[in-house]
């Protein structure tokens, strides 16, 4: 079966552009919940007359509820998933753990997919998703094609993005639109700051900007993709105007049916200097561009040619008629679509024909006019008596109404709607915190092992070291250690190999930040403590968390400390207290060149911004520019343990900082509160 071709619908308008130029499924999100509020998005009504439009041409509708939510939220995204249920989506796009509980709860039988949010991109990915319900992954965009094939064949869909925009950050883990402007990315918000300008060392040939990417295009390789096992090609653009709708189904529809395209009017009418394939192809050169002048100017020359690829409505489906036309009895028209449904209209008994009967010419000419319908005329049989007529508006009327209700047959054939249980659901949402004022223990996380010499053990619970830093923990009490695994796995074979042996050494706990973690921390009998790369915002999410075997979980670093404050006692829950916060987790350096790094990049206010070098894992993170400190706010949080997260200290800084936590000190240094006192939008 033939890979599906998915396109992103932000309007009525690119729906009808995405439908009339070749693609087999859309996706699409309503006014809440949708990871691109910027978009026009469908409303109730339309999104109701949405799937029925897309099942009648026999296309797939994927809802988007790909946003985090908040315990307030939760009843609304309850309803949000109620009318999904009712209205007959197809499946529905979710990176909260929330919805995974309630579909599970309320609606087992829907089919659900995990968001490109979820960071997932390694094959214990794959099997924790699947042990999770979902039935399809949406692959992290900065696979290789053979990372991309060991996804594949492992009881789950894999869906990638071949075509549109590519962001720094590793999806689900960029915070920089949040704590920038509080505009969250993972709760569809987010305002694309790096787009704006970033230096690195221009003086020594450095970039302007070195956070922005250019456009993702796998066009020329969807078939090698669907030969490794790829289920869906995923276009991104819900925020794109119709004409790039139309263009990028067009030419990715063409691409994998192995016919010709044209990929420099797709490229003319939306790119950011061009096109990359860098990530999957592994030449991952000249991979950084922004949207210029030139780029702006070109799309006006190609927009009213790309218009006339939607202009007519796409035939979808054939049509075999039968007319039987007897003396005394209804005029009958049935009709049979390539998929087997079946239709028909009676109108009034023929009449003696005085001048012309009825000829099978005349009829194949009246019925065949199917111009503005989704039907292409197959054929035509008759069974007519002699001597008999009907007049030409009885059979144009004939035809409407076989065509009328074969869309109703076949939107109904294609709808899938699922019980939606409203006895089980708690209506209010209600998790109530224990009432107890909790003790909070104290956890280091550091870079280098070496920043532990010299800590005092007793004063924390645990510390939090790398992977790769094992060899480096002689004489510390590894009891009281957690090893933290890389963010994002380029090796996952040789990871769950050093993490077996470390288990062998007598290491017992890990720090997951990534679903792939949970995995090997199950499989290993490990000891599992969640970090914030997990994003969870609301008390059904720790509750799926706790139930996937991890004893402690960090909330999201983009909830206020009220909302902590309400979460419900599903497990041990903490924050990060302390440290400059990764911004962005990034497969590409920003600086890329080793020998002119400087270790931080510049913003157009001349704030500096660390690059935490990972290179030796595949990634590095990008630093928030100042330092959180919450020392003196501790009481504001009622959690279980806060962590100190640690980049490039020293041991006697480290052990300042520690100090400073222990009792309760005002920093006198330039400092961030973060997220937990002004919150997102």
């Amino acid at each position: 079966m033939s890979a599906e071709i998915l396109s992103p619908c932000g309007s009525v308008e690119s729906l009808n552009a995405a439908i009339r130029t070749g693609c087999t499924a859309v996706y699409a999100g309503s006014k809440r919940f949708s990871a691109r509020q910027g978009a026009e998005n469908f409303d109730d009504d339309q999104l109701k007359q949405a799937i029925e439009l897309c099942h009648k041409h026999g296309i797939k509708f994927y809802q988007a509820i790909n946003t985090v939510a908040t315990d307030s939220e939760l009843y609304d995204l309850s309803m949000e998933l109620k009318r999904a249920c009712e209205y007959g989506v197809d499946a529905i796009i979710t990176q909260d753990l929330a919805l995974v509980d309630m579909v599970e709860e309320l609606c087992p039988n829907l089919e659900i997919h995990a968001s490109t949010q979820m960071t997932i991109h390694s094959p214990m990915g794959i099997d924790i998703g699947k042990a999770m319900g979902f039935s399809r992954v949406v692959a992290s965009r900065e696979l290789s094609l053979e990372q991309i094939k060991s996804l594949c064949n492992r009881g789950l869909e894999i869906e990638v993005f071949v075509h549109g925009a590519l962001c720094m950050s590793v999806s689900g883990q960029c915070y920089m639109s949040a704590m920038i402007g509080s505009r969250s990315a993972n709760r569809g918000r987010c305002a694309q700051a790096c787009r704006l300008p970033f230096s690195d060392n221009i003086k020594k040939g450095g970039r302007e900007y070195s956070l922005s990417l250019k456009d993702l295009s796998l066009v020329s390789h969807l078939r090698e993709l669907e030969d490794v096992g790829v289920s869906s090609m995923k276009i991104e653009g819900r925020m794109k105007r119709p004409e790039y709708v139309a263009s990028a189904t067009d030419v990715c529809a063409k691409s994998l049916s192995g016919k010709e395209y044209d990929l420099e009017t797709l490229k003319a009418v939306f790119s950011r200097s061009g096109f990359t394939d860098g990530y999957l192809t592994g030449k991952r050169y000249e991979m950084f561009g922004t949207r210029q002048k030139e780029d702006v100017v070109s799309a006006k020359d190609v927009l009213p040619q790309l218009k006339q690829l939607y202009r007519k409505e796409r035939k979808s489906a054939t049509l075999s008629f039968n007319l039987i036309v007897k003396t005394g009895r209804p005029a009958c028209l049935e009709a049979v679509d390539n998929m087997g449904n079946t239709a028909s209209a009676t109108l009034n008994p023929p009449e003696p024909a005085l001048n012309r009967p009825l000829t099978k010419e005349t009829a194949i000419k009246q019925i065949s006019k199917l111009g503005d319908t989704i039907y292409e005329f197959n054929k035509l049989d008759i069974d007519i008596d002699e001597g008999v007529m009907i007049p030409l508006k009885d059979l144009n009327t004939l035809r409407r109404q076989v065509c009328e209700e074969m869309d109703q047959i076949r939107i109904s054939a294609n709808s899938k709607v699922v019980s939606f249980i409203d006895s089980k659901m708690e209506l209010d949402f209600n998790f109530p915190k224990l009432k107890n004022i909790k003790q909070k223990r104290i956890r280091l996380d550091v870079t280098k092992a070496e920043q532990l010499r010299g800590i005092n053990f007793e004063e924390i619970e645990f510390a939090i070291v790398p992977l790769i830093e094992v060899k480096n923990c002689n004489g510390l009490p590894i009891d009281k250690i957690a090893l933290s695994l890389p963010r994002f796995i380029n090796n996952e074979e040789k990871t769950y190999s050093d993490l077996k042996k470390a288990k062998e050494q007598g290491f017992s706990k890990i720090y997951a930040s990534n679903y792939a973690h949970i995995e090997m921390g199950n499989r290993l009998g490990l000891e599992i403590h969640g970090d914030f790369g997990l994003n969870p915002t609301n008390s059904l999410a720790v509750k799926k968390l706790s139930q996937l075997g991890i004893s402690s979980v960090t909330m999201s670093l983009e909830l206020k400390a009220g909302q902590i404050n309400r979460i419900g006692d599903f497990s041990k829950l903490g924050i990060v207290a302390y440290g400059k916060i990764p911004l962005m987790l990034t497969r590409n350096c920003p600086i890329s060149d080793c020998s002119r790094c400087t270790g931080f990049i510049t913003d157009r206010t001349n704030r500096s911004f660390n690059i935490q070098c990972n290179k030796n894992q595949g990634y590095v993170e990008v630093l928030n520019c100042d330092t959180l400190w919450l020392a003196d706010k501790l009481e504001d949080f009622n959690v279980d343990f806060i962590t100190l997260k640690f980049s490039d200290e020293t041991v006697n800084q480290t052990a300042k900082v520690l100090k400073g936590y222990l009792n309760g000190e005002v920093s006198s240094g330039a400092i961030t509160r973060g997220l937990y006192y002004r919150g997102i939008i």
